[in-house]
């Protein structure tokens, strides 16, 4: 991963910008202590500046193929270059390794607080940042917190049940986008399907509005009770919600919601064309009419 975000890097900075990480690297991966990481880790806005990172087709996929759930979108240069410069802190001893960063993470402002979380995927010993994910989920910075859901595989692969579903649930009380959330399906589980079917009534009583995307964790886990409120959602919500309810009835295998799906007109065609990526787009079009 190194090798591969150092070649990103490089097409994103100046000549001068590249020299002097490799400098800082050289010196961060040989000292016994912890100075040159910590000058390296304020300073480098000022050499590379916080542009938007791009990346080509070629290095988006070999991203994918080595850390699926990966992505670097709305990664700024300096939040890369802090990601690598992490990369480059020699691990041999590993408590002293863990220290160092723990001590970036003790002092870090909101955008190294931002880099920090998205490096989690790519820092040695994983197990032992499991507390500082936690962390991360509690922090109400908006930028920090999407730090920690939007394409990074860390949360998903590493979180307790427990900790996993605090984290989708944070999403959903800030209005994050939770299509960004790497491994949202595969860790649907029914203690979540419960918290999610609480909050969707507490949300009604409030006549407020519930996030489609929330009967997306739902489908896998319907019951008599879930089925009703399924039932509430495609007879009583707009355009949206109607199909969100036939979407999350699809994926059941509760006969009740099997039956609703097979009596629905045009259900068959309506699937087709119908994902939860696409429902977000429809329900933001919805919105903004």
């Amino acid at each position: 991963m190194e090798h591969l975000l150092a070649e990103i890097l490089k097409n994103q900075v100046s000549n001068e910008a590249w020299s002097w990480l490799e400098d800082q690297a050289e010196l961060i991966r040989s000292e016994s202590g912890a100075d040159k990481l910590n000058h390296c880790f304020v300073l480098i806005p000022r050499k590379t500046s916080r542009k938007p990172v791009t990346l080509t087709n070629a290095q988006q996929e070999n991203l994918e193929s080595k850390f699926p759930g990966a992505g670097l979108l709305d990664w700024s240069t300096d939040r890369l270059a802090r990601v690598w410069i992490l990369q480059q802190i020699n691990a041999s001893d590993p408590d002293l390794y863990v220290r160092k960063i723990e001590q970036l993470f003790l002092t870090a402002e909101m955008n190294e607080l931002v880099a920090l979380y998205s490096s989690l995927p790519y820092l040695q010993f994983p197990e032992r940042w499991v507390y500082r994910c936690t962390e991360g989920i509690r922090n109400n910075i908006a930028t920090v917190l999407e730090a920690v859901m939007y394409e990074n595989p860390y949360p998903a692969q590493w979180l307790s049940e427990a900790a996993w579903n605090q984290l989708v649930m944070k999403a959903f009380f800030t209005d994050k986008n939770v299509d960004r959330i790497t491994g949202l399906d595969n860790r649907a589980n029914q203690p979540l399907a419960d918290i999610l079917i609480d909050y969707a009534h507490e949300r009604w009583q409030a006549h407020r509005k519930v996030n489609p995307q929330l009967w997306r964790l739902v489908g896998k886990f319907i019951n008599q009770q879930s089925f009703s409120d399924l039932q509430k959602l495609y007879s009583e919500g707009d355009t949206v919600e109607k199909k969100a309810a036939i979407l999350a009835c699809s994926q059941s295998d509760y006969a009740p919601a099997k039956k609703l799906v097979a009596e629905t007109a045009g259900a068959t065609k309506i699937l087709e064309n119908l994902s939860w990526k696409s429902l977000i787009n429809e329900s933001l079009q919805s919105s903004n009419n």
